[in-house]
């Protein structure tokens, strides 16, 4: 079956187009063009200006995009091309342009990618344009673009056309443009504070730094199986403290075979710093400001509406007490009670959850389900030492661990804590968390024998802390799906 029995009609006499350019002599798909301006910077630029201003000064532009509307008949015609900010309005006359370069325009279709260089006028509605003196064609769209008014509403469609979604809906171009921005100003942030920017491996022989089922594959060079990391090089940037850098930080991607919900992703991007010398009280401060900044960095201010909490970061920040919080919602005593009475407590409040869990993961269920009604910002802390192996333990109570979370709109925004650095401590540590696996706990950290080695050359005291992109799509209140670009689909067939 020949391509054109499977074309739309549109596709169909877009083909025909494209043939034509070719028979007079432009290339459907090749011509270079830089443009000079770009629309919205250019309009910021004029906006003081009257009509009588830009008439006398004759300013001339030079810019391109996507043709999105087009209007008009016989000798002139109108049309709105998109640039990566926005669009800009171009007016086009048969007796300006060259025979060739008024044919492009009057064969272009909406969708095809333009290029103009001309006069900038203001019309008598107001609006900023340019009179084209010359026009280039670019690109031939042989597809036309989703309808106008409705776009893709289809969110499977949408993921899978991520690039018409962005090229229909300007909320979505901005959206990842802020996310651009967050991403700036926490990596800005750590730089300016002498954080250095490393690299650590993506395949590990041993998927350590955070309890999460990792991804498994096989390296044919080494014959050997290797697991895509589950934290951004947590145990690889602590041997850098032990090397004797003080302050590090990584961003990158990640991955975490589990599931998939509104707030979780298998691979996501992820920041991780480490700052020797410091403890969870230096982190808190230091992470209560950088979020703070990041806000504003984003928002625009310290204010935000998510998951139907109002959110201002710079106000005060609470403080919540793992064991309190579940104590004062639950009535559960973590300390003293039993699997029992917490999947009596998870029933009576219709929570599914695996009845195969380990004791202390059932805790962990019933924490995440009083979190979800704890605005924030706040930070959480005194968790249990069985649900993280690597903190510090808390001196005043060492059934805890000296860790914080970043508590925002019902979930968790952030992690941090005092590095344990002490190697038996933590060898023994390893060795419970290898038991609680063998009694089918998924989610208990690997031991790794090569980093407490590392370990027992003796590195500092330190704070280490961790946040993912989630915490940008809680910011501007969007399932995380829609804060990545190009998410990970089913094949369509």
């Amino acid at each position: 079956m020949g391509i054109e029995n499977t074309m739309t009609e549109q596709e169909l006499i877009r083909l025909e187009k494209m043939k034509k350019l070719q028979e007079m002599g432009v290339d459907p798909f090749g011509e270079k063009f830089i443009p000079a301006h770009r629309s919205q910077s250019l309009k910021n630029e004029l906006q003081s200006y009257t009509r009588e201003d830009l008439s006398e000064k004759k300013i001339f532009a030079s810019i391109a995009g996507r043709m999105m509307t087009k209007r008009g008949k016989g000798k002139a015609g109108f049309a709105h091309i998109q640039d990566v900010e926005g669009q800009i309005q171009i007016y086009v006359r048969k007796d300006a342009l060259t025979e060739l370069e008024f044919e492009i325009f009057d064969r272009a279709d909406i969708g095809d990618i333009i290029g103009v260089e001309g006069q900038v006028f203001i019309t008598e509605a107001g609006e900023i344009s340019v009179r084209a003196h010359k026009l280039y064609h670019i690109t031939k769209a042989l597809k036309p673009l989703p309808e106008k008014f409705h776009g893709i509403t289809d969110d499977d469609l949408r993921f899978r056309r991520r690039y018409l979604d962005i090229i229909m809906n300007n909320d979505v171009k901005e959206r990842f443009l802020k996310k651009q921005l967050f991403w700036s100003a926490i990596r800005n942030y750590l730089l300016e504070r002498g954080f250095l920017e490393v690299e650590t491996p993506t395949l590990e022989v041993t998927a350590g730094g955070a309890a999460a089922t990792p991804f498994k594959t096989h390296h044919n060079a080494l014959d050997l199986d290797v697991f895509l990391r589950i934290s951004m090089g947590e145990l690889w940037q602590k041997k850098l403290l032990v090397a004797g850098y003080e302050k590090t930080f990584e961003i990158g991607r990640q991955f975490r075979n589990e599931g998939i919900s509104n707030e979780h992703l298998q691979d996501y991007t992820q920041m991780e710093f480490y700052w020797a010398y410091a403890d969870c009280r230096d982190g808190m401060d230091m992470v209560k400001d950088m979020y703070r900044k990041i806000t504003w960095a984003v928002m625009g201010g310290s204010k935000f509406t998510s998951r139907g909490f109002e959110i201002d970061m710079d106000a005060d920040w609470e403080i919540y007490d793992f064991e309190t919080v579940i104590k004062e919602n639950t009535g559960i005593g973590i300390y003293d009670t039993s699997e029992k009475e917490i999947k009596e407590k998870l029933d009576s409040l219709n929570i599914t959850y695996d009845p195969s869990l380990t004791f202390w993961r059932l805790v962990d269920v019933l924490w995440k389900v009083v979190r979800k009604d704890l605005s924030g910002p706040g930070f959480l802390t005194g968790q249990p030492v069985q649900l993280n192996p690597l903190p510090k333990r808390l001196k005043t109570d060492l059934r805890k661990v000296d860790q914080m979370q970043v508590i925002l709109a019902g979930s968790e925004m952030g992690n941090g804590y005092s590095e344990l650095n002490d190697p038996l401590d933590l060898e023994a540590r390893f060795n419970e968390q290898r038991a609680m696996s063998e009694a089918g706990d998924t989610e208990a950290h690997n031991d790794d024998d090569d980093f407490i080695e590392a370990l027992k050359y003796g590195m500092p005291p330190a704070f280490g802390f961790g946040v993912s992109e989630r915490l940008f799509s809680v910011m501007i209140d969007k399932p995380i799906r829609e804060c990545v670009l190009f998410p990970l689909m089913k094949p369509e067939r």
